[in-house]
């Protein structure tokens, strides 16, 4: 039962990121840049989660875990938001979340390595079954409408996946220690500090702040909060290939708002992420 609850909370949030691409185009169209639409994310969210761990009186952190949560938010607040947005905008909403999940090969590998977990043959399964969905998508749709996929997006795509699987790494560690808001109310402002360095601000219209309200309380606050209870309930490498559903979503809502068809192929490699998510999250007996 905890392995199934589980599972249905990281597919929740994996719906939730999976609107942030089509989302953030909308601020991209208002004139925002994409490192403005991460620190902004990064702000909103961080307000409610700050919000939530004064309410539960759970603010404070060990001094000693500082440097770890320093690095925490730098890699995966300043890093991966920066770069998720910085793809997004260059090769189209779909292609930049799909390429975001090069993500679970990444958590497999430092999930061995970091946190001495063993890999069954289904999650292997489910991994190369997500992963060849992953290289179908990225390899289809050449005529996203107003995008030519550059080397620079393909990098940028590519450096998203590595600092999301961070997420996992740290989060398995530090989510066992701290209660989750505690642990999003610091590293979401030390990151979003990070960016600021890199951005030029313009005032945000109204469509502009709807979009990043809706970033900062569902794809941030409300997905990563209902992460992070999955987590707790699953291996690090689970949750990763669970999570692979977001770029499905990500590809059909871009399709659906932003025209951004990805043909036969990339439809194709949708089932296979779909296929992985199910193999992993079928399960004949408990850990």
């Amino acid at each position: 039962m905890e392995h199934l609850r589980g599972f249905i909370y990281i597919l929740i949030a994996a719906v939730m990121w999976g609107c942030i691409g089509p989302v953030a185009k909308l601020a991209f169209a208002q004139g925002l840049t994409p490192l403005e639409v991460a620190f902004w994310r990064a702000i909103i969210g961080w307000a409610f989660f700050t919000c939530h761990a004064l309410a539960i009186k759970r603010i404070g952190i060990y001094l000693e875990d500082l440097p770890v949560i320093l690095i925490f938010a730098l890699l995966c607040v300043t890093g991966f938001y920066g770069s998720y947005q910085l793809a997004v905008n260059l090769g189209g909403a779909a292609r930049a979340s799909v390429l975001l999940y090069t993500a679970p090969a990444w958590v497999a590998v430092m999930a061995v390595i970091f946190l001495k977990e063993e890999i069954s043959p289904r999650t292997i399964g489910g991994i190369l079954a997500c992963m060849a969905g992953v290289a179908l998508i990225s390899l289809s749709g050449h005529h996203i409408t107003g995008h030519h996929f550059s080397w620079a997006g393909i990098m940028f795509g590519l450096l998203s996946g590595f600092t999301y699987a961070l997420y996992f790494i740290f989060g398995k560690k530090l989510f066992a220690r701290y209660h989750p808001a505690t642990i999003f109310a610091w590293i979401l402002i030390l990151g979003a500090m990070g960016l600021i360095p890199f951005i030029q601000f313009s005032p945000p219209s109204l469509i502009s702040w709807l979009s990043l309200l809706f970033l900062g309380l569902m794809s941030t606050y409300c997905a990563y909060f209902i992460y992070s209870r999955g987590l707790v309930r699953l291996k690090a490498s689970q949750a990763a290939v669970i999570a692979t559903l977001e770029p499905v979503v990500a590809a059909l809502l871009a399709y659906l708002f932003w025209d951004e068809n990805l043909g036969v192929l990339g439809y194709f490699g949708a089932c296979l992420v779909i296929g992985g998510v199910v193999l992993q999250a079928v399960r004949k007996k408990p850990d």
